[in-house]
């Protein structure tokens, strides 16, 4: 980076935005997980309509994902971002006060819209609105920062609710939301609009909302081969992870190695995003994402041969946790990449529709998987999901009628 282009970047916004969305994701995703327990042990509510619950929130947040790129497109990322995270403390501390489950769960359901306006989504279209080919760095300090919201979430929702209850921690997330995230993102999102509207000319954004209609054939066989890989290597994530403590079970693996080696997947992938920091101007972001892709799928394999040999668990830790944990910043920067910025954020939320969608499905698809061959065959079929999608990335060497960007 440039002695110019380090002045002009907007370091105070990209750091209040990263602060911000691990508030975000501590409160509005992490807070389910952390309290699903005690849901379960003070209320009696049952775990197989609590994560149903959840799944749609997931679902929701996947259908209005272009909804929440097109605004971002037409300038209102900033009340988007911040009028979400208002509406989603409010939420979660009304879902604090509720004694009925059949309140509850529609409490959880609308938070998919929350989510669909505040996460990583439309955080990474505004940053990529504002910074265009500069947003790959930004992305990748702000993952470095948000991936520690759930080391936030879990300590902070057991020690309030040892001291006060569930209720008292739902009604702590919801108050750090709305007293510290939301003024940050207003803060952040706001000047990196303006960034936005003063990088771009009044012609190229003319320009942008008019694209050739005879590059839509290309465009759309580009999509498709970005959505295919990134859905197909974030489902196989979201699979081995819903699964993996059932996994070591079945390799008669110990409950306390079994919680060490679940516990060592997200620390590492902050190690993935470190080396992607460090080494962004010796690798391309398609060489990024082929690598992801091997990382994953022999992490399957060494998760596979863990039961023969358990110290391969060890190194399925490394190999799973590093190399998805560059796909979330690989996603956004390699969309832009291939396809450009125009409508950018509405391209990107047609791309978390499925690759949510994926995700959220791909747990189910895993116990069918195990239904019909045991977790031998589900991990065979994840191993084969990250060929597919390395094939979809290779592909897209071979396009060469790429969108100017």
């Amino acid at each position: 980076m440039s002695a110019t282009s380090r002045a002009a970047y907007p370091s105070a916004s990209i750091a209040a935005l990263a602060i911000g969305e691990t508030i975000v994701w501590a409160a509005f995703y992490y807070t389910f997980p952390a309290l699903l327990t005690r849901w379960e042990s003070a209320e009696g509510w049952g775990k197989t309509i609590l994560t149903a619950a959840f799944a749609g929130t997931i679902m929701l947040s996947a259908l209005l994902a272009p909804l929440a790129g097109r605004l971002i497109d037409r300038g209102y990322g900033p009340l988007l971002m911040t009028g979400a995270t208002c509406a989603g403390a409010l939420l979660l501390a009304l879902s604090s006060i509720t004694t009925s489950l059949a309140l509850f769960v529609p409490i959880w359901l609308c938070l998919g819209a929350v989510m669909a306006g505040a996460l990583y989504e439309p955080c990474f279209a505004v940053v990529t609105r504002a910074l265009g080919s500069s947003a790959r760095r930004a992305i990748t300090g702000i993952t470095l920062v948000a991936g520690f919201a759930g080391t936030l979430a879990f300590p902070m929702n057991h020690w309030i609710a040892e001291a006060g209850g569930w209720r008292l921690a739902s009604q702590a997330m919801a108050a750090l939301a709305l007293l510290v995230a939301a003024p940050l993102l207003w803060f952040s999102t706001s000047r990196l609009e303006s960034c936005a509207l003063a990088r771009a000319p009044a012609e190229d954004r003319e320009r942008q909302t008019a694209p050739d209609p005879r590059a839509a054939a290309a465009r759309g066989r580009l999509f498709f081969l970005l959505t295919l890989g990134f859905a197909t290597i974030g489902a196989s994530h979201s699979l081995v992870l819903n699964h993996l403590l059932p996994i070591l079970e079945s390799h008669r693996m110990s409950d306390r190695l079994a919680v060490l080696v679940a516990a060592g997947v997200g620390p590492m992938q902050v190690v993935g995003r470190l080396a992607i920091l460090g080494f962004e101007r010796h690798l391309s972001n398609r060489v990024v994402a082929l690598a992801s892709c091997v990382a994953v799928g022999l992490a399957a394999c060494c998760l596979f041969g863990s039961q023969f040999l358990p110290l391969l668990a060890i190194l399925f830790v490394v190999l799973h946790g590093s190399g998805y944990g560059t796909v979330s910043i690989m996603r956004p920067v390699m969309l832009r990449e291939t396809l450009g910025e125009a409508n950018f954020g509405a391209t990107s939320g047609q791309m978390a529709r499925y690759s949510t969608a994926a995700a959220a499905l791909a747990p189910f698809a895993g116990s069918l998987l195990w239904l019909v061959g045991g977790y031998d065959l589900t991990l065979l079929v994840v191993a084969l999901a990250c060929v597919a999608a390395f094939a979809a990335f290779t592909s897209l060497a071979a396009q060469r009628n790429h969108p100017s960007t």
